[in-house]
């Protein structure tokens, strides 16, 4: 055991998360690694789409930009950083943070890449006799029907190969598809020396991991409601830290002076995102058991955490299949003033009409306002004075997307009275489907790369 408290900060939530509030940590967290967690369960597909035009891509695009904003702080203070942002190319990810590190000088920067969560390859070879070897988590959803839809397989492996890359020296580790909670858990192995069959305690790593993954979300993002959850100063959200002890404990949060608050609400709020079972959350490391969880607050923006537990870690291992789903073809119009909400619903009318000569593999037409969120009108007695008409359809070629996109555009001369700003858009859907494979399928690899 290196160290009695381990100080580790939320860098990202998500790809597209803001920037600022990861400075701080760096600047002001007296952090010892500083985890960016960036992807989501298309998030790889979609990179895959990207580096199949350019090989050199297929990472997070604010890669760079993340790194010179932080590198130069965690650099002078021996802050150790670890990411997914490598997303379907960590290689070429890693080679992105060395060019960054010598463009600012900062010569002798260990970085290490963690590779083996893509299984596209295995899983076209056994194309087929996939019913056989893979167990479908999705209901209705065969891989051999998904057919030469496919576009990317990845695992969710666990913290060992970052684990891996920390004992030779990482400065900076940059992997692929990983349980994000295993980013946070992979450091706590390491400097503690916990052994990776010590289900307790990677159970209680897991805890801190969950609770720090999303980054602002326990902070106050994603939770403030005026009038009933006030969050002090949201425009300046500071991003969570956690002090964690050697026996797995920890006290969750942030720099002093930051925006937003850390109180037994918000981690409460965060302990229960994304959990199915609280006592059996399935992770490639440990079965975690949070049901025995309890949350104490010693003090302004400090909440101490502790009473997970563990079981021993599942035989299979996710895997998320990216595949292509067909395209969106989408439009809005607006209707204001007397009678605006009768207008939107006969342009919606006249639109059903105009595209029931198309097949939909689903399709939307709603007022955004009445009813777009729950389906139906909830709000009544009231008249609104501005709608906002929507019609989107999925439907296999974009040809056909483009026909929903411009009958809505047609909306201006050939429908209801005084309808204006219209936009429209035509996407290709990237969908995810996840099956379960044997963990002989997935074998991790650490490649060092220095600047």
């Amino acid at each position: 055991m290196s160290m009695k408290k381990l100080r580790m900060g939320a860098g990202a939530g998500y790809s597209g998360d803001r920037i600022p509030p990861a400075i701080e940590l760096a600047e002001k967290g007296q952090l010892h690694y500083l985890v960016f967690e960036c992807l989501a369960e298309r998030t790889i597909a979609l990179a895959q789409l990207e580096r199949s035009k350019d090989p050199d891509r297929g990472f997070d695009a604010l890669l760079a930009a993340r790194m010179r904003a932080v590198l130069p702080a965690c650099t002078a203070q021996g802050v150790k950083i670890i990411t997914n942002m490598g997303a379907a190319n960590p290689l070429a990810a890693g080679h992105e943070v060395v060019r960054v590190a010598r463009e600012l000088g900062l010569n002798g920067l260990k970085v290490a890449v963690v590779l083996g969560d893509d299984v596209l390859q295995n899983l076209q070879n056994l194309q087929g006799q996939l019913g056989q070897n893979l167990d479908s988590m999705d209901s209705g959803i065969t891989l051999a029907s998904l057919g030469n839809s496919i576009i990317s397989a990845n695992a969710y492996v666990g913290a060992e190969g970052i684990v891996q890359a920390l004992a030779g020296g990482a400065d900076v580790v940059i992997t692929g598809r990983v349980a994000d909670p295993a980013l946070f858990l992979a450091p706590l192995i390491h400097e503690f020396d916990w052994a990776m069959d010590d289900w307790d305690l990677l159970g209680k790593g897991t805890l801190v991991g969950h609770l720090l993954e999303c980054a602002g979300q326990i902070t106050g993002g994603y939770f403030a409601d005026p009038g009933y959850r006030d969050v002090p100063d949201l425009a300046r959200l500071g991003f969570p830290l956690a002090e964690v002890a050697s026996d797995g404990s920890a006290v969750i949060t942030k720099v002093a002076g930051s925006g937003g608050c850390v109180t037994v609400a918000t981690c409460t709020s965060q302990l229960l995102y994304e959990i199915e079972d609280p006592a059996a959350y399935l992770q490639p490391d440990v079965v975690a058991d949070f049901s025995n969880v309890t949350l104490l607050q010693l003090g302004l923006d400090r909440v101490l955490v502790k009473g997970a537990t563990g079981t021993q870690r599942p035989d299979k291992l996710k895997v998320t299949v990216g595949h292509r789903g067909g395209f969106i073809g989408e439009g809005q119009i607006s209707y204001a003033g007397l009678g605006a909400q009768a207008r939107g619903q006969l342009a919606l009318d006249v639109l059903k009409v105009r595209l029931a000569g198309i097949h939909a593999l689903d399709s939307r037409f709603e007022m955004i306002g009445i009813n777009a969120i729950h389906g139906q009108a909830l709000a009544t007695g009231y008249e609104p004075y501005e709608v906002r008409a929507r019609a989107a359809m999925r439907v296999q070629t974009r040809a056909e997307a483009e026909q929903v996109a411009h009958e809505v555009e047609a909306l201006y001369l050939n429908g209801p009275a005084s309808g204006g700003g219209v936009t429209q858009s035509v996407r290709e859907v990237i969908a995810a489907a996840s099956v379960l494979v044997s963990r002989e399928w997935v074998q991790t690899s650490v490649n060092f790369l220095e600047a």
